[in-house]
């Protein structure tokens, strides 16, 4: 285990001086001119290092999420649950949510870009599934030491 330790702060510190390198010439390498190749290039390299370390991270979460998962009985029985809550939510999100298109100054800039009903449905239930985990969050804020009193006693 003390070795699989090292490695991993090892390379850990190799992602932090690749990063900071990366940051560094990024940050010496600006100028005024919008167009300049150099800048451009150290924008995209940065970019894409961003890119990387980003899909190998969440890919490691996943990876280590199952793997807990499917050597717990119990976190797989509470993920489930929570993945079946989750669901639940987006569902009535959805049914609730209305694909007419809202009127206002400089709607019709948004339609002629390529806004439809269906896009307009989407961010609806995106918002309508916001409001429902956020009044779910305050209740529980609220209720909860209520409930811990009522079970305690």
């Amino acid at each position: 285990m003390e070795k699989i330790s090292k490695i991993i702060t090892i390379v850990l510190w190799a992602l932090i001086i690749v990063s900071a390198i990366l940051v560094v010439s990024l940050v010496a390498n600006l100028s005024e001119n919008d167009a300049d190749p150099t800048m451009l290039s150290w924008i995209n390299a940065n970019l894409i290092w961003v890119y990387i370390l980003g899909i190998i991270g969440a890919g490691i979460a996943v990876f280590f999420a199952l793997f807990h998962t499917l050597t717990n009985k119990q976190a797989a029985k509470s993920g489930l649950i929570s993945l079946l809550f989750m669901g639940t939510v987006a569902i009535i999100a959805y049914v609730l949510a209305s694909p007419e298109i809202p009127r206002f100054i400089g709607v019709d800039k948004f339609i002629a870009e390529g806004l439809t009903s269906s896009t307009i449905k989407l961010v609806d239930a995106g918002l309508i599934a916001t409001y429902i985990l956020f009044g779910i969050a305050v209740l529980s804020i609220i209720l909860g030491p209520v409930i811990r009193l009522v079970y305690n006693k």
